[in-house]
């Protein structure tokens, strides 16, 4: 059956420099298999099929793979999801209020973690954090296992945190965006997200890198939404950050991810960044 697809770049203005998605927009029919072999085959980080929403708040709902698993949520993916759903001129659905979604402000996804608001911004679409799943100090039995997967003495570790908003990150700070350009890491086997402060005065407050463990091996996330979110999260609560700010993620890998994170006047987080479309066609699937 020949389906709508896309692939679309994110968390970038430019083609090819931020971190694709690829998105099924009509995934009726098929079945948990035939997705999870979809997402294998296309060995992106992520690979979502949209499908009609089943709760009446929500535009659409979302199933996210990566080649190995379905995750309840992921930021990347539902960035490129909605773009991709917005460029193919889906209708405006009527949620239970009777309010088109053509006249609101937000946009609702539905996926396995819920509902994800998200959101047109002056610097592309933006999605709501999710709450954690999982927060709290690291033990020191696990923060020196994390030393050595990343080749550091343990005292090169400033914090740490557990930063689980569905993929399962551990979150370390390092003294400096310098020295998480300079990591070289070993076999890593937990999704770990790595982060360090640029100077005053730079235009961006952090540099990210994300690892995770992949056919036994270690891979490199160009550029990260769920991390970013949960980064965010602890890192406005502890002061550490001041709303807004951008992170630079992508650039051990030649690209040249920015991801904007600012707070409404509600208090809700908002991480996001441009979103382009790379490929525009159809698949037989």
């Amino acid at each position: 059956m020949a389906r709508p697809f896309s692939q679309v770049d994110v968390f970038t203005d430019t083609p090819y420099l931020g971190n694709p998605v690829a998105v099924v927009l009509d995934a009726q029919g098929l079945n948990t298999e035939e997705m999870q072999r979809f997402a294998h085959w296309t060995n992106l980080s992520e690979t979502t099929f949209v499908l009609p929403p089943t709760q009446p708040h929500a535009d659409y709902r979302v199933r996210i793979f990566t080649p190995v698993a379905e995750l309840p949520f992921a930021g990347h993916p539902t960035l490129g999801t909605c773009h991709a759903w917005l460029a193919a001129g889906q209708p405006a659905r009527a949620d239970a209020r009777g309010e088109d979604s053509a006249d609101r402000a937000d946009i609702v996804q539905q996926c396995a973690a819920g509902l994800i608001r998200i959101r047109r911004t002056a610097y592309g679409l933006a999605f709501a954090a999710p709450p954690l799943l999982r927060e709290g100090p690291v033990d020191d039995a696990l923060l020196e296992r994390i030393a050595t997967m990343l080749g550091i003495a343990r005292a090169d570790i400033l914090d740490a945190q557990w930063a689980d908003n569905g993929p399962g990150w551990v979150a370390v700070m390092l003294e400096s965006a310098d020295a998480v350009l300079a990591l070289r890491p070993g076999f890593v086997d937990l999704d770990l997200g790595v982060l360090g402060a640029y100077p005053p005065g730079s235009p961006y407050a952090f540099e990210v890198r994300a690892f995770l463990p992949k056919d036994g091996a270690t891979v490199e996330d160009p550029v990260t939404g769920s991390l970013n979110a949960s980064l965010a999260q602890w890192l406005l609560r502890t002061a550490r950050a001041t709303s807004p700010y951008v992170v630079s993620q992508g650039t051990a890998l030649g690209r040249a991810g920015r991801v904007h994170v600012s707070v409404d006047a509600d208090g809700a987080i908002w991480v996001g960044g441009g979103t382009v479309t790379c490929i525009d066609g159809q698949l037989d699937l």
